[in-house]
């Protein structure tokens, strides 16, 4: 298996290679030449595997380069004591057709964890695979939960810096605070003025800018990313969907072979895109419903084929999903045409029209494998404090979009079977909107309110988000989005 870039076929790189870079020379992202395939067989003996050996067995047709025992010590560090549940990642039932995949269980209690407590051991073997010699400065743009998951994953990783831009305002209290209290001595956290789409353009920016390469190079650095235009990023998110099925197999809710939809918050297109990549391998997936807030680009383009990021950007109460400019759709549209070219094109007109069409044939087959809705704020709480009353369970902000899409798509007779909705982030992390849903007041500090949410519903916070409180703030830069590549200059040394 070689990887080539969305936006040109004549480099054929490493896998190792691949994660090195993180960006294609031409702006590109990286993807597998071929999707390897999981047998009704081999999937059926997955049901019976530990968490982290599912990992194991679907990572390894992507690595080639790696041994088996390479994987293996991978997989063993990155999904170990530092997750708080055995399972890792837990389906958590509702009832006898939905649960709810809980990928919060890790060290910042995110999903982002699931990807970011592997990609630092993967980017340091793959770098001494293609014997790099120089330091990698990690660049991050965050909408709120990657800032801290990356940050928590490389923190004094030898060989490495990381730096984490996030918009100033942009962000919970609980996410600001996990960044700028960051410990390690190689780690660096900047807000920037503007949306997220501002900080995540200005690193595209600073990668694709030769010039700057060329400067850090003779200090001794190269750029990579932690974001999930990094294929090592991505591909350890496919092997959590392949887990999800196994439990509701191993429930009896669906039988082995029986279809299973998800439904996944989305905003950057990542995490819902290795639900379809393990479509794609023979995972036995009915629809992929992608739930988006407000910031409903997204829904807008799985109904029409056209994306335009030109509309009112919202600030919601789940910011994580607060994004304009969904970078990996690139990948799907490659996938789905094999035709670079096109993708280059779409992805110029975007740059520069703000907006781009893929035409009736192609929307027809995104529509065969995705469904689409969102809801706003007051939607969203509902959902809260009916998943609360109704359950006595407890969700954040960006899963119950995904919940209250469900929801909506059951009561239109657009989904009446078994369904997994993605849980991505802890209900902590969003405190002041989790007790608002639930009638509470939320006249405080962000991470004060954790022991009152704590206190209203019996549910006990996780302790990496209940020890915030006191916690040295480290970093309390800010710049606006031209004066990026000074800030990394600086932090270079």
């Amino acid at each position: 298996m070689e990887y080539l870039s969305t936006r040109g076929n004549s480099e054929r790189v490493t896998a190792a290679e691949a994660i090195s870079r993180g960006l294609a020379r031409d702006g590109g992202l990286y993807v597998p030449d071929v999707l390897p395939t999981v047998s009704a067989e081999e999937l059926r003996e997955m049901c019976s595997m530990p968490y982290r050996k599912r990992v194991e067995r679907i990572m390894r047709p992507f690595l080639p380069e790696f041994t088996e025992e390479e994987i293996e010590a991978l997989c063993s560090a990155a999904y170990g004591d530092n997750f708080d549940d055995a399972a890792i990642a837990p389906v958590h039932f509702t009832d006898g057709r939905t649960g709810y995949l809980e990928l919060w269980h890790g060290p910042t209690s995110a999903f982002k964890d699931m990807a970011l407590q592997m990609l630092p051991r993967l980017l340091v073997s793959s770098l001494k695979k293609c014997g790099e010699k120089r330091g990698v400065c990690i660049l991050v743009a965050t909408s709120g939960d990657t800032g801290k998951a990356a940050l928590e994953g490389f923190a004094d990783v030898e060989g490495t810096k990381i730096l984490v831009f996030y918009p100033n305002g942009g962000v919970s209290d609980v996410q600001r605070l996990q960044m700028v209290t960051q410990q390690g001595a190689n780690v660096g956290v900047c807000a920037v003025e503007g949306n997220f789409d501002d900080a995540q353009t200005g690193v595209k920016r600073i990668f694709s800018d030769a010039a700057f390469a060329a400067e850090i190079d003779k200090r001794g650095w190269f750029l990579s990313s932690a974001n999930s235009i990094n294929w090592g990023r991505l591909l350890p998110q496919i092997a959590y969907y392949f887990s999800a099925y196994c439990e509701f197999v191993n429930s009896g809710r669906i039988k082995m072979g029986d279809a299973l939809d998800f439904c996944v918050p989305t905003g950057n297109f990542g995490n819902i895109l290795a639900g379809w990549i393990a479509k794609r391998m023979g995972l036995p997936v009915g629809k992929l419903i992608c739930a988006s807030n407000a910031n409903n680009v997204l829904t807008d383009f799985i109904h029409t084929g056209v994306y335009d990021k030109r509309r009112t950007f919202h600030v919601t109460d789940s910011p994580s999903m607060d994004i304009l400019v969904s970078s990996n759709l690139e990948r799907l549209l490659y996938f789905m045409t094999g035709d670079s070219a096109k993708v280059a094109g779409w992805m110029a007109a975007l740059g520069s029209e703000g907006h781009y069409d893929v035409g009736e044939e192609l929307r027809e087959r995104i529509g065969g494998d995705f469904a689409a809705g969102y809801c706003g704020d007051a939607e969203t709480e509902g959902e809260i404090a009916r998943i609360w009353r109704e359950y006595g369970y407890l969700i954040d902000t960006h899963t119950a979009v995904a919940s209250r899409v469900l929801a909506a798509t059951r009561a239109a007779g657009e989904q009446s079977g078994a369904c997994c909705v993605v849980s991505t982030a802890s209900a902590y992390k969003f405190c002041s909107a989790v007790l608002a849903a639930l009638g509470e007041k939320t006249d405080a500090p962000g991470v004060e309110l954790i022991g009152r949410l704590e206190a209203v519903t019996g549910v006990k916070a996780p302790e990496q988000l209940a020890s915030l409180a006191g916690r040295e703030v480290r970093f309390d830069g800010c710049t606006r989005p031209e004066g990026m590549p000074g800030v990394v200059g600086a932090f270079l040394g």
